[in-house]
């Protein structure tokens, strides 16, 4: 263990082998190396704002949404959390074999603060099994509009910090493909996007600044910056949100304008609330 420098110290080797980062030898392939990494990376973010909640209120509800086989949330808890009396973690999943899967794995490996609910992202807006004292919510690659919806969720529960790693979300692109030939006789900016591929890429871009205007216009504080490295994952980017009760004025009316100026009124529903 102590050769390989992705493991960070009393790092659990067999929730890591449980995972399929690890083999059953102990040794650690490129891809594995890599997936450990990016997750490690973000556990260093997320670290202190565990460690400021807890240092405030002396408790701690995280809700990780589109959790996949819950590497975040399993490593989250082993580093931070196991060796301590409070703090619990949520797996939102709608996938029900990995639900029970992460389930099975928690009772085996003792971590008893661990839940895992069979779940889409939008579902669990409403849902009475998840507290209502939310203090952070994470979302790591949650594919399309789930990010959106982890969103809502975290505004809803009045979350103190939001930590998301966007994925593709082919929305705005959509729309956008909709009104290309609107958008090219209005504008030359529209040559931005008149291409399939730069659709695409200036879609996810605007998708993300959309969603930051949004938290900034609900009170958030944010910093937008890189994952990792760009030869780890192309999906690189991380909008880490913290709560502070002092909406940025214009936020509301910027978000408005690039809608308008981008021709996307049919997302101010999305984006505007």
């Amino acid at each position: 263990m102590s050769g390989i420098p992705e493991i960070r110290p009393g790092q659990s080797s067999e929730l890591l082998k449980e995972l399929h980062i690890l083999t059953r030898d102990g040794r650690l392939n490129q891809d594995s190396r890599r997936k450990l990494k990016q997750v490690n990376h973000l556990c260093q973010f997320i670290a202190p704002l565990l460690q400021e909640v807890l240092g405030a209120r002396g408790e701690l509800n995280l809700v990780d949404h589109g959790a996949g086989k819950s590497y975040l949330g399993f490593i989250l808890y082993d580093l931070y959390l196991k060796s301590g009396k409070v703090g619990r973690v949520f797996g939102i999943e709608a996938r029900a074999e990995l639900v029970a899967r992460s389930s099975e794995l928690a009772l085996r490996l003792g971590f008893e603060r661990m839940s895992f609910l069979n779940l889409t992202v939008a579902q669990a807006i409403e849902s009475p099994d998840l507290p209502t004292q939310v203090d952070v919510v994470t979302a790591l690659h949650a594919c399309d509009t789930a990010t959106d919806d982890a969103i809502r969720f975290a505004l809803q529960r009045q979350a103190r910090f939001i930590v998301l790693a966007p994925c593709c979300q082919a929305e705005v692109a959509t729309v956008m493909r909709k009104h290309k030939n609107s958008s090219l006789s209005a504008s030359a900016l529209a040559e931005l996007w008149r291409h399939p591929l730069h659709t695409r890429e200036f879609g996810s871009l605007v998708t993300n600044v959309l969603r930051c205007l949004l938290l900034e216009a609900h009170g958030y504080r944010l910093n937008v910056t890189e994952l990792v490295g760009w030869e780890h994952s192309m999906k690189n980017e991380l909008i880490i949100a913290r709560r502070e009760d002092a909406p940025r004025g214009n936020a509301r009316e910027r978000a408005m304008q690039l809608l308008r100026d981008l021709c996307l009124l049919d997302l101010e529903a999305r984006f505007i609330y």
